[in-house]
C-alpha cells in the first residue's frame, strides 16, 4: 500500500488535510471513509486507515478539527470540546467531500463505505442520513445518534436519529453493553426508529465491553470483542462494497 496526507476540497472551497492509504495495483478498488473519534485525527486512526487498505479498501480519513488548529492531537481535542465541538453541517461536508474524492480516483469500484467510533460514529450515521453516496455505513458506539432536547446546541442543532428516513445505505451497529454512550437502552431506541424506517441494518451489543472496546493502547480494550467486531465489519463491508 501507499500512505500519505492528502489535501480534500470541501463544497464551499476549504482545503482540509487527510489522511489516504490505499492498495497498490490496477483496482478497482472500494472505498472508505473514516471519521475520527472525539480524541481526535491520531496515531490510532492513521494505523486503522492502513489496516483498511491493507483489507483492500482505498481509505481516506479527514481532519475534521482541521479549522481548529494544528497541535498534538490531545492539544487539539481539547480546544474542540471547549468549543462545543465541530459543527454537524461542517462535519457532513467534509466526510461528503471525502467521499467524492474517493469516488473520483481513477481506479474507484464506485462503492464507498463510512466507518467512525465514538463521536466518529455519530457523524457517519448523520453523514449517510443526510447526503447520497455512501453504500454502506459503519457505526461503532457512536454517542449522542438520540438525543434530549436539552442536549441540542447550536453546533448540534438536530439528533441524528431525527434524519433516520433519509438514511441512504445499510448501517452495522457494534456497542458495549457497559457503555453509557449510547447507552443500550438509546441503541434500542435507535434499533425502533430504522426499523420503524424500513432500515437494512445489523446491531450487535457485546456483554462485557464498554465504550471504545476496539482501542488496544486503553484500559477498555476486550481482545476477544473487538476481534469478533473487525471480522464483523469486513464481513458486512465485503458484501455490500465489493
Amino acid at each position: 500500500m501507499i500512505a500519505e496526507t492528502v489535501t480534500v476540497t470541501t463544497s464551499d472551497g476549504t482545503p482540509i488535510n487527510a489522511y489516504f492509504a490505499r492498495p497498490l495495483g490496477p483496482g478497482p478498488h472500494p472505498g472508505m471513509v473514516l471519521a475520527h473519534h472525539m480524541p481526535g485525527w491520531d496515531e490510532w486512526y492513521r494505523e486503522c486507515t492502513r489496516k483498511f487498505a491493507h483489507h483492500g479498501y482505498a481509505t481516506i480519513s479527514p481532519d475534521l478539527y482541521h479549522r481548529i488548529g494544528h497541535a498534538s492531537p490531545e492539544d487539539v481535542a481539547a480546544k474542540a470540546r471547549s468549543e462545543g465541538g465541530v459543527p454537524d453541517d461542517q462535519a457532513v461536508d467534509d466526510l461528503a467531500s471525502s467521499m467524492k474524492y474517493l469516488r473520483a480516483q481513477a481506479n474507484s469500484n464506485g462503492k464507498i463505505g463510512a466507518f467512525g467510533t465514538c463521536s466518529g460514529g455519530r457523524h457517519v450515521t448523520l453523514a449517510a442520513s443526510r447526503v447520497q453516496g455512501f453504500d454502506a455505513v459503519v457505526d461503532c458506539w457512536g454517542g449522542r445518534v438520540v438525543m434530549d432536547e436539552s442536549e441540542l446546541t447550536e453546533n448540534n442543532p438536530v439528533a441524528p436519529i431525527d434524519y433516520t428516513a433519509g438514511l441512504s445505505c445499510p448501517i452495522l451497529g457494534l456497542f458495549g453493553e457497559d457503555d453509557g454512550s449510547p447507552s443500550p437502552e438509546q441503541v434500542a431506541t435507535h434499533e425502533a426508529a430504522l426499523k420503524k424506517h424500513g432500515k437494512d441494518y445489523e446491531f450487535h451489543m457485546y456483554e462485557g465491553a464498554g465504550h471504545g472496546f476496539f482501542y488496544y493502547d486503553k484500559t477498555v480494550y476486550r481482545q476477544e470483542q473487538a476481534v469478533d467486531g473487525w471480522r464483523k465489519i469486513f464481513d458486512f463491508l465485503g458484501r455490500h462494497l465489493s
